[in-house]
Order: C-alpha cells, then structure tokens, then sequence
C-alpha cells in the first residue's frame, strides 16, 4: 500500500538528511518488477555495493554507524522496525529518535546518511529480506562500522 504524501513529508522532515521514498511495485502475470534504487535520482551518490541482509521475527540488529558511507534500505521481503538516532550535535534534529515500518506491503527506500545510528527488529513470521546499496564497499581490514549494544545506551528507542 503506497503511502500518502502527508506521511511521506513526515518521514522526510523527521531526522535531517534521512530521506523516505515509496517503491512501485509493478505485478504482471509473470510476476512483479520494483525499481529500488536508480542513478538518475537524489539519493543516488554513488555505487559501493549491493548486499542483502536477513533478520528473524523479534531479533534486534543495532546499533551502528558509518562516519563515511551512507546506506540506502529497501525491505523486499517480510517487514521490519527500522530505528534511526541523530547523535550529530552540529544537526539541527540532533539527539532525535525516528521509526519507520517498512518491508514487501510497504515498499520503501530509506537513506541513512552517515553519522546516523540505524538498526531493525523483524516483525514478520517470515524472515525479512532487507537490500541495502551503500555509497562504499566494505573494507574488511578497517570497517567502517561504529556499534552501540541494542540494549544497553542512552539512545531513547525502545525496541520492545
């Protein structure tokens, strides 16, 4: 179900620099085609890589930041809780928590700009597929991935 554009100018305007697009899904009787992501437009910075993650119903994987990449997530499968917190003390939504529900009924792409903690919670029966094309390849030898345990911090998201 595409979202309204009052919501969508909500989840905009929440987190600076965290930008929501709402994914077409284009069904045929062979199947269904979505566009996630596209040179063409603004999220679009550059290519890293594409890579998939999963995560099981009621499983907390966060939280983490980048200090150079930015992510892009798209949910194809599943549906999860995606939590983002603002620890940038020079942004003007510094020290904000945001939510997003997000998966294959509510096609989504979300841009998590570097500098902003992000993790999810699976929310379906099904394991959630989640697609995310990041400005960077992962450099194994010095990751660029920063992590606070889910639980125990002083980011005010309550993941239950």
């Amino acid at each position: 179900m595409p979202l309204s554009a009052e919501t969508y100018e909500r989840l905009n305007m929440m987190i600076d620099g965290v930008r929501v697009k709402t994914l077409k899904i284009i069904p045929d009787d062979r199947g269904r085609l979505m566009e996630i992501l596209r040179c063409d437009e603004e999220a679009f910075k550059k290519f890293g890589q594409v890579y998939m993650t999963t995560v099981f119903k009621d499983v907390v994987k966060a939280w983490h930041f980048h200090k150079i990449q930015t992510d892009n997530f798209a949910c194809i499968r599943g549906k999860i809780r995606l939590g983002l917190y603002d620890a940038r003390k020079d942004s003007p939504t510094y020290a904000k928590a945001q939510e997003i529900v997000m998966g294959i009924d509510t096609p989504l792409l979300v841009t998590i700009p570097n500098l902003v903690y992000h993790g999810f919670k699976g929310m379906s029966d099904e394991e959630s597929v989640i697609i995310n094309t990041p400005t960077e390849p992962y450099n194994r030898a010095h990751p660029d991935e920063y992590r606070l345990d889910p639980f125990d911090n002083d980011i005010p998201f309550d993941w239950r």
